[in-house]
């Protein structure tokens, strides 16, 4: 059955947002707590994926702020639902909590095209649902709006999206796709959203190189990268500095935090920092090439106990590391 979207209601909320807070989700920000308060701000907007810590938001919240010392978060799911399926009552509680622990939103983590493509064989990484999502092809149309609504809804103007499940030979529908990628950012581009693609190891783009080509190809100021070393090391690629030498630094418009390690002939992930990525050299170069979006924090690692313990052994490298580049 067709999922139902409170679209009027979410957009009947959002006449609620002040006009201050409009204007200010752009500034780039970051917090830390009293053990924390001599350190410079952030150019990047230090972040973590609200899930990576709890399914509670409002402890993930809590625990980003207070304890994290973060100003922004990214939203994935909540309360053991993905994002774009919450009811009007829940976007309502989930912002308030955001407001109550002064947070700002990066992004809509959204499940956009992570879907197989229709009439190609179907992808071995097909999976039913991905972080409580279960949307078919069909319904990618209205995952795309409800994901926008959230987006202002929160005051972000981003949204993530992917680029269907990964084909053994993607090039007779690649073009396709690309067009599908072209439209939805236009779509976008008319509600002031940008659409950033995640590069993702069990999706048709999977590293810097492949990222490179969908860039070139879909050439829309509303489609930028969302840039994920992380899955791009779990691809074969050395993410920093290969693949990242290959990005047009102009098109990056947010980025994933996690670490990995070589497991057999496979990879593992690791706790910021624990890894093989050189994270302390992607933060130099984000910096240097004048990055201002997020960096946020998406642990994935469980090799710490709890996800919130993961994620705070992780916030703790990735913390380290960004001060070795100078970056917080």
């Amino acid at each position: 059955m067709p999922v139902q979207f409170a679209r009027r209601e979410i957009l009947a909320g959002m006449v609620a947002m002040t006009a201050a807070k409009a204007a200010s989700r752009f500034a780039p920000a970051s917090r830390f707590n009293s053990a924390d308060a001599s350190s410079p701000a952030s150019q990047f907007r230090v972040s973590v994926i609200n899930d990576e810590i709890s399914q509670d938001f409002g402890h993930a919240c809590e625990v980003a702020s207070h304890e994290f010392g973060m100003g922004w978060i990214e939203l994935r799911s909540m309360w053991k639902k993905n994002i774009v399926s919450l009811d009007e009552k829940e976007v309502a509680e989930a912002r308030r909590i955001v407001e109550k622990y002064r947070l700002k939103v990066t992004d809509i983590a959204s499940p956009l095209f992570k879907v197989d493509w229709p009439g190609a064989p179907k992808s071995k990484f097909s999976e039913a649902k991905s972080f409580g999502a279960d949307f078919t092809m069909d319904q990618q149309d209205e995952v795309l709006e409800r994901a926008m609504d959230l987006a202002k809804a929160f005051q972000t103007d981003r949204v993530r999206c992917f680029d269907f499940w990964r084909l053994e030979d993607q090039a007779p529908y690649r073009s396709a796709i690309n067009d599908k990628l072209r439209d939805a950012a236009g779509k976008a581009a008319k509600k002031g959203i940008i659409l950033v693609l995640e590069n993702e190891s069990a999706c048709n783009t999977a590293t810097g190189v492949e990222a490179a080509k969908v860039l070139g190809a879909v050439q829309s100021p509303a489609f930028m990268l969302n840039w994920d070393p992380g899955n791009a090391a779990a691809s074969g690629e050395i993410p920093y500095p290969d693949g990242y030498n290959l990005l047009p630094k102009d098109r990056i418009g947010h980025c994933h935090c996690k670490d990995a390690v070589k497991k057999g002939k496979g990879y593992d992930w690791a706790p910021m920092g624990g890894g093989f990525i050189d994270w302390a050299g992607q933060f130099k170069a984000l910096k240097r090439d004048g990055y201002h979006f997020a960096v946020s924090l998406e642990t994935h690692w469980s090799g710490g106990g709890s996800p919130e313990e993961c994620s705070r052994k992780s916030w703790a490298g990735m913390k380290k590391l960004l001060r070795e580049a100078d970056a917080l």
